[in-house]
């Protein structure tokens, strides 16, 4: 993203101090061309990257949008298919447009043979309902942000909950609590960069080095040691993902 044009080196040599091992560049297939600056960025530094149109654009979307992501997925560039989802706070495309589109790359992406990441705000429910009626079996809830029910119907799935700063926010207590009890085998951290920095880095700009931060609320909410959280998310990550 725009944020990180000055600096995006430093940004990847300070998330590799810190131990982490590798991270995922999303991409949004949108009017700005954003996968294709996704996709630049992640050749640079040797990481893997997705693609997806993102609920925000779904109005965007087109039989020539479904055609790019099938050969991205088919020449091996992208890992998974995301963001995608829905969106029912900021409504930027109309919501029987965001359905539709969500519906086609999850179709999308199990013909592919891969994981999507799943971005819901406000919409639950219908998120999880649609996973299950279009039998989605391999993918994550990024930014985990809902409660039990979802955590349940999308653990049940197959599917993986990754915790970001927000976790460590005030009134979080339903969020902390799916993040202590879930099994550790389907959890994942991220960054959400540049948004949603954690403490002690709130109203800075976020950065993957942060991503320590949130692992180490998950080890504190589990009683355990942050390097576990680290082992467990990287093997995961490794596991849904496969990236080469």
């Amino acid at each position: 993203m725009p944020q990180f044009e000055a600096d995006r080196e430093a940004v990847v040599d300070r998330a590799r101090a810190a131990g982490i091992e590798t991270m995922l560049v999303v991409g949004g297939v949108d009017a700005d061309n954003g996968h294709r600056r996704d996709l630049s960025v992640a050749e640079q530094f040797g990481l893997p990257a997705s693609a997806g149109v993102h609920p925000h654009e779904a109005r965007l979307a087109t039989a020539d949008t479904y055609d790019e992501l099938r050969g991205l997925a088919r020449e091996g560039r992208i890992v998974a298919i995301g963001e995608i989802g829905l969106d029912f706070h900021y409504d930027h495309s109309p919501r029987d447009v965001q359905r539709e589109v969500f519906r086609q790359q999850v179709r999308l992406a199990r013909d592919a043979g891969l994981p999507v990441i799943i971005h819901t705000r406000e919409a639950d429910d219908e998120t999880a309902a649609l996973l299950e009626e279009e039998g989605a079996t391999a993918g994550v809830i990024h930014c985990f942000t809902g409660g039990h029910e979802l955590a349940r119907r999308a653990l049940a799935l197959g599917f993986y909950l990754s915790f970001s700063g927000i976790l460590a926010f005030p009134r979080s207590e339903v969020i902390q609590e799916v993040a202590r009890t879930a099994p550790i085998e389907r959890i994942l951290v991220e960054t959400d960069s540049p948004f949603l920095a954690p403490p002690p880095h709130r109203g800075k700009r976020n950065e993957p080095a942060f991503v320590v931060e949130v692992a180490r609320k998950v080890a504190a909410l589990r009683g355990t040691r942050v390097e576990e959280i680290g082992r467990a998310s990287a093997a995961n990550f490794r596991t849904l993902f496969r990236p080469a």
